[in-house]
């Protein structure tokens, strides 16, 4: 009789099965057919740290295979392609936070199918962790996985974690289907109907027309850190920037000026990404020709990159990251406080930062506070792979739950005019130019605006219960 494979091997393929169904491929959204027979395996093991074992191994598998790219990215940042085994360090200790879940969740039922429920469950409260603190790291959502079908729609109802809710109860769902309990399939089968019903008939909204001139750079960020000339690159910008047309707002990317004395000699009118190292900041200003009409700085700093834990108690271990990377780590970067819309020409812009993008909270509050356009400013010069499409394809849901035009300027990404069901209508993704950004300045606020994620927190709260008092009724 053949041997199974051993719990780690069977995990691990498990995990990097949901993982190919992750953004950016168009079949994401069949993410629930591995994510059901992922929680069936898991919820099968005999004791709750048995449970936890195996959704460990599968949430590695998951998150190696959707942030494959962060591999090559640390072999290019070390200069030595092996150094990119540390991202596995990133991906173990992702799939610890799983198993921690679903040991506490496993430990509430005994029972098989009560525990698939309550995993479900779990599974979205633990992406609605990952958005806080400051090692927040929400990237791979399962409501991301929606995107290429009509049911992303409902993100603003509920955000992208509604979503996640879906795909979550759906693959839960499938797992009674399987074991004899047919009924919460035909439920959630009436739901998915009527969300695809939902996401067809929705319809951009009206409002005055507008235009902006986006721009999108080629600079190599890895040449930025170790001395490359910032007026070189301010100059690249204002040759770009020559494409203007009549009445267009003007928009650079993050970092496009890098430092507070070049703003002076920035085009009127405009929209750009700030930094400086003394103090250190990271913002987007709004800029008149005279005067700085507004700045909000950058709301999330990517931890290790702009964030360093401990960086002054750990002084040591950080002094061997930098002579290994070859170049001094800069200070941490402060959060911003608050953040408020941006005034130029008469619009609010609600204007983030790069990894502020996948923070939903960051464009919705900035949504309430008036904002009638969101504009995302980014370096993606340090993504590879599929991280350059994943980023943008995530940033278009912040369109879908604010019900807001995002433009996008960016550098080595992808620069964009991207309306209020989230489609992309222009695009520059190769290249250095500009982008004759046509767009929407609209009004109003979504339901996700108004409740944030309390409906998926609280059908996931719903899930937790109903599996632990189905285990409790057996």
């Amino acid at each position: 009789m053949r041997r199974p494979l051993p719990v780690p091997v069977q995990g691990l393929l498990l995990g990097a099965a949901l993982g190919a169904t992750h953004l950016p491929l168009d079949w994401s959204f069949l993410a629930f057919v591995p994510l059901a027979a992922l929680l069936l395996w898991a919820a099968s093991a005999d004791t709750a740290r048995g449970v936890a074992g195996r959704v460990f191994w599968a949430g590695s598998g998951l998150m190696a295979v959707h942030l494959w790219w962060l591999t090559a990215f640390l072999g290019k940042i070390f200069s030595f392609p092996p150094a990119g085994v540390l991202a596995f360090a990133l991906f173990a200790l992702e799939g610890l936070f799983l198993a921690v879940m679903a040991l506490i969740v496993a430990r509430l039922t005994p029972h098989r199918l009560g525990r698939v429920w309550a995993l479900a469950g779990g599974w979205v409260i633990l992406e609605w962790l990952r958005t806080l603190g400051p090692l927040a790291f929400p990237w791979p959502m399962l409501g991301y996985t929606l995107l290429p079908t009509p049911m992303i729609q409902i993100a603003d109802l509920g955000g992208v974690l509604l979503g996640s809710a879906l795909v979550a109860a759906t693959a839960a769902a499938l797992v009674s289907f399987w074991l004899d309990r047919r009924a919460p399939l035909i439920a959630l089968s009436a739901v998915w109907i009527a969300a695809i019903a939902y996401g067809v008939t929705r319809q951009p909204a009206a409002g005055p027309a507008a235009q902006a001139l986006v721009l999108r750079t080629d600079f190599d960020s890895f040449d930025r850190v170790t001395g490359l000339n910032p007026d070189a690159e301010f100059q690249r910008q204002l040759q770009l920037s020559a494409a203007r047309r009549p009445g267009e707002v003007l928009i650079w990317s993050e970092s496009a000026v890098q430092s507070p004395a070049y703003l002076a000699r920035t085009p009127a009118n405009g929209l750009y990404g700030l930094s400086s190292w003394e103090p250190r900041s990271n913002r987007v200003v709004s800029w008149d020709g005279v005067t700085p009409l507004g700045a909000t700085d950058k709301a999330r700093p990517v931890p290790f990159g702009e964030y360093f834990p401990l960086q002054g108690t750990l002084q040591p271990f950080w002094t061997v990251i930098q002579k290994g990377v070859g170049f001094v780590l800069p200070p941490n970067l402060p959060p911003a406080q608050d953040v408020r819309p941006l005034p130029l020409g008469g619009v609010l812009y609600g204007a983030y930062v790069c990894y502020d993008s996948v923070f939903s909270w960051v464009a919705r509050k900035l949504t309430n506070r008036g904002a009638q356009v969101l504009v995302n400013v980014s370096n993606d010069g340090w993504y590879e792979g599929w991280g350059v499409q994943q980023h943008f394809m995530m940033g278009r849901v912040r369109a879908i739950e604010n019900r807001r035009w995002v433009l996008r300027s960016v550098n080595r990404g992808i620069a964009a005019a991207v309306d209020d069901l989230g489609r992309p209508r222009q695009v520059l993704g190769r290249g250095e130019g500009a982008l004759h950004a046509r767009y929407r300045v609209l009004s109003g606020q979504t339901v996700y605006g108004r409740v944030g994620d309390w409906p998926a927190l609280l059908l996931a709260a719903a899930m937790i219960a109903g599996g632990s008092l189905a285990g409790r009724r057996r």
